[in-house]
Order: C-alpha cells, then sequence, then structure tokens
C-alpha cells in the first residue's frame, strides 16, 4: 500500500468486514434475534471504517444499500433499505447548498463578512470580534469549510500588516501581535464550527438529526431549531471570544488603524453590488424569512402546505430560472455549477437514516431501552451530561456526521429506556458533535487554520480543551432549560 495509507486505515480496511463475518458466523448472541445480529454486523463494519476512515466515509454509507438485501432480512429488502436516501430531509440540505453555491459564485458572502467585519471598529480585540460574527453568521448558511477558507486571507492580511509595523516600531511588541494571530486563528475556526449550530442546514449533524426525529415521528421545524441553535451559539461566541482575548491569549494591543483601511480596500475590489449579487441576496433574504414563517404563512393559507424542503427546492430552482444575460441564455446558477455541491454528504445522510431505520426495526434500539430500564439507577440529569460529554469528546476524534449517525439511535434507546423525552438526551448530544475544539483533526475549519502555521497543536488544544469543558456544561443548562421549553 502507499506510504501515505496510515496505519491505521490499513487496519481498518481489513478489519470492518472481518467484524462482520465474525458476527455472522457465530451463534445468535442473546437477548439479539438473527435478523438484529445480520444488522449489527453491517453497523460494526460501518463503525469502523467510519472510525479510521479507512475508505471516504460517504462510501460507507453505501454500504446498507449493498449488504441489508443480501443478508436477506424480513422488511429491509432494496426499497426499503434505499428509501432513506430520498428523505425530505436530505433535499432540504442540498437546497441550502445550492444556495449557497450562488452566494459564492457572485461573492455575496464575501460582501455580507467584509460589511460585518468593518462595523466592529480598528481595536485589535474589536476586529477578532468582526471576523467572528462575519464566520459564524455566514456558517449559519454555507459550508463551514469555505466560510473558513474565504475568511483566513483576510485574516492573514491583516496579521501581516501586524507583523510589518512590529518589526519597524519598537514600541509594538512582536510577542502581542502573535497572540493576535493565535486569537484570530482560533476564533475564525471556532466560530465557524459554533454557527453552524444556529440552524438547521449549517451542519450536518444538525440534518442527520432531523431525519432521524422524523423517523421517530417528531418533526423538527427551521424556526424551532433557531429557537434554540441561535441562543446557543450567540453565548459560546461572547464565551469563546472572552476566553480567547480576555483569558486564554490575551494580547493588548488596543487600535490598529491598518487594519480599516485593508478591510476598506478589499470592499473597493468588490466595487458596487452587481445585479447577479442583488438576485442572489433577494432569494437567500426570502428564503430564510419563508423558512423562519412558515407555520405562520401556512395558517393563513392552509392549502399552501409549504415545507421546510420546498421552501428550500423552490429558493434553488429559482436560482436557476433567474437570468443575468436573458439573451445569451444565462442564469444566476446553471448545472455546471453544481460540480462544487458535496454530494458525498447528501449520501452520507442517506447511509446513516438507512442504518438506523434498520437497528429500528429489528429491536435494536428497543433492546438497548429495556437494557437500560431494567438496570439503570443514575438520574436523568446525569445520563445527559455522560452522553453529551461522551459525544463531544469523541468528535475530537473521528467525523462528527459519522458519530451523529451512529449514536443517535443508541441515545433512543435509552431515553425509552428512561421514559423520557428522546429530544432532551438528542438535542445536546447533536449540538456536542459541532463543537470540537481541541485537535486539527476534528473539524475541517481547525485543520484549515492550523495549516496558517500560526496555531500550535498545544495552543489549540490547551483553548479546546476548556471550551469544551464549557460547551458540556453550557448543553446539559440548555438541555434542562431551554430544549424543554421550546420542544416540551
Amino acid at each position: 500500500m502507499p506510504k501515505n495509507y496510515p496505519l491505521q486505515k490499513q487496519i481498518g480496511l481489513f478489519l470492518g468486514p472481518a467484524l462482520f463475518i465474525l458476527l455472522l458466523s457465530i451463534d445468535t448472541i442473546e437477548p439479539l434475534k438473527p435478523e438484529a445480529q445480520k444488522v449489527l454486523a453491517v453497523a460494526s463494519w460501518m463503525l469502523v471504517w467510519w472510525m479510521t476512515e479507512a475508505v471516504n466515509i460517504s462510501v460507507t454509507a453505501l454500504l446498507p444499500m449493498l449488504l441489508l438485501p443480501l443478508l436477506n432480512i424480513e422488511g429491509l429488502g432494496i426499497s426499503e433499505v434505499t428509501a432513506p436516501f430520498s428523505n425530505k430531509i436530505i433535499y432540504l440540505f442540498m437546497g441550502g447548498f445550492v444556495i449557497a453555491i450562488a452566494m459564492e459564485k457572485w461573492k455575496l458572502h464575501l460582501r455580507i463578512a467584509l460589511n460585518i467585519v468593518s462595523l466592529t471598529g480598528t481595536n485589535a480585540n474589536g476586529i477578532i470580534l468582526g471576523f467572528m460574527l462575519a464566520t459564524a453568521f455566514l456558517s449559519m448558511w454555507i459550508s463551514n469549510t469555505a466560510t473558513t477558507v474565504m475568511m483566513l486571507p483576510i485574516a492573514l492580511s491583516i496579521i501581516q500588516i501586524l507583523t510589518e509595523r512590529s518589526e519597524k516600531e519598537t514600541q509594538l511588541d512582536s510577542k502581542k501581535v502573535k497572540l493576535f494571530a493565535l486569537s484570530m486563528m482560533l476564533a475564525i475556526a471556532y466560530a465557524a464550527n459554533i454557527g453552524g449550530v444556529a440552524t438547521i442546514i449549517g451542519t450536518p449533524p444538525n440534518t442527520v438529526f432531523a431525519g432521524f426525529m422524523e423517523k421517530q415521528g417528531i418533526q423538527i421545524d427551521f424556526l424551532q431549531w433557531m429557537l434554540l441553535g441561535v441562543p446557543f451559539s450567540a453565548v459560546m461566541l461572547i464565551i469563546t471570544f472572552l476566553m480567547l482575548t480576555k483569558v486564554l491569549y490575551p494580547n493588548k494591543l488596543g487600535n490598529f488603524s491598518g487594519a480599516e483601511q485593508l478591510i476598506k480596500n478589499e470592499k473597493i475590489k468588490l466595487g458596487k453590488i452587481s445585479n447577479s449579487e442583488r438576485k442572489v441576496l433577494i432569494v437567500f433574504v426570502c428564503t430564510a424569512l419563508a423558512w423562519i414563517t412558515r407555520k405562520y404563512i401556512n395558517g393563513l393559507f392552509p392549502t399552501l402546505n409549504l415545507s421546510d424542503t420546498g421552501i428550500a427546492m423552490l429558493g434553488a430552482i429559482t436560482l436557476f430560472v433567474i437570468p443575468t444575460k436573458f439573451s445569451e441564455g444565462k442564469f444566476i446558477l446553471g448545472w455546471e455549477d453544481m460540480k462544487k455541491l458535496p454530494w458525498g454528504i447528501l449520501i452520507l445522510f442517506g447511509g446513516g437514516l438507512s442504518l438506523a431505520s434498520a437497528m429500528a426495526n429489528t429491536g435494536i434500539i428497543d433492546l438497548i431501552g429495556n437494557y437500560i430500564s431494567e438496570r439503570n439507577t443514575w438520574e436523568t440529569i446525569w445520563i445527559i451530561l455522560a452522553v453529551t460529554a461522551t459525544v463531544l469528546f469523541m468528535t475530537e476524534l473521528m467525523s462528527n456526521v459519522a458519530l451523529i449517525t451512529i449514536f443517535l439511535p443508541v441515545i433512543a434507546g435509552i431515553s425509552v429506556g428512561l421514559g423520557e423525552n428522546i429530544l432532551w438526551f438528542a438535542i445536546p448530544a447533536t449540538i456536542a458533535s459541532s463543537c470540537a475544539f481541541m485537535l486539527p483533526m476534528a473539524t475541517p475549519p481547525n485543520a484549515i487554520v492550523f495549516a496558517s502555521e500560526k496555531v500550535k497543536i498545544s495552543e489549540m488544544a490547551k483553548a479546546g480543551f476548556w471550551l469544551n469543558l464549557i460547551s458540556v456544561g453550557m448543553l446539559l443548562l440548555f438541555s434542562l432549560t431551554l430544549v424543554k421549553w421550546v420542544f416540551g
């Protein structure tokens, strides 16, 4: 195998199918039914490949489509297994992706970011706050990775100006500049992760959660999630900003006039808002407002029966029919732009939902619930704390989408066993999967800013450890208060 194929992946590649064969070949594991044991064998193969990333995680998500029908499990034929791949939640996220692609194509996202940053003044900490606000806002609607990639070069330009000034001006302490650079890099990565929590389309685990809840007969609409996600994101952004700039890595630089000119220059490069940008902005705002007010619109027009997915598709399709140059047949988006759409993520959702459905149909979730109800002596609050902390620290080491896909069926079993509302456990666990602050490999934003060489692993781990602990406490508090208020 190639030298750049890590040992853990090499082991995982063979361990996954080996574990699958082993579980199929041994006698029935009590108290599992034969059908449940077969599903567990598939889940074990997927879990190993997801944890080691022996192959692309989206490829792993296709395994249920291949294996479950071959195992001849009643009620899990090819039609039933492939049905979750067309779940309406997947198309909700797809619509969000399409709108994000239009924003990036016409640089609307950059204009929004620069305008937000320019509002926070010339103070060094104010600049960091501006970057956090801009990054978090964009991450609510477009990919966390794309947001980080966009914000990074602007931030590096500001850091370069400061560095050059520190070399020329003896009164400008180079250590303070390094602390500013460190805080700026971490702030962008953390804000991208935190901002994605605010909306149901902001980050993949949120959509996996919504799809899984629908399978349980629980509808999570766009506004409901925002009533929870926005307050959590806002509080965590404030805490993260204060921790980085006041506690962990205070820079004490004060005012920095060069940054203001840099932002102005970037805005000048963009020029006046183009007609195409304006059209994308209108579609984006109308789509977001429709998501937020859907229940009220349906109340006024009951026959309309709007859904979040329908709104997403309306916004997406509209972008393909609004012309930029009608005589030349050019529109806001063309199909060639869909090369940028992360199709693998959509497949990943489908595979996770397919596996979760199989686990439910064969009684695995009920089995977990019965085990908990018969043996558990913990209070609900400690179960929530344990589940949240486990997910949060495990997501440092593996894909948050794969992790939450695996954990949600287990959480469902726990809630059934305790006789409690599943949302009290599932929501903090879902949000926790997006709160990976310690390691570069935990999320793409972390990896991107680490690649800037302005951050050491030890520095990220130090900040991330404290933010992880704060996140666990915040999520426990939110689960016991706001989650109960919003979802009952």
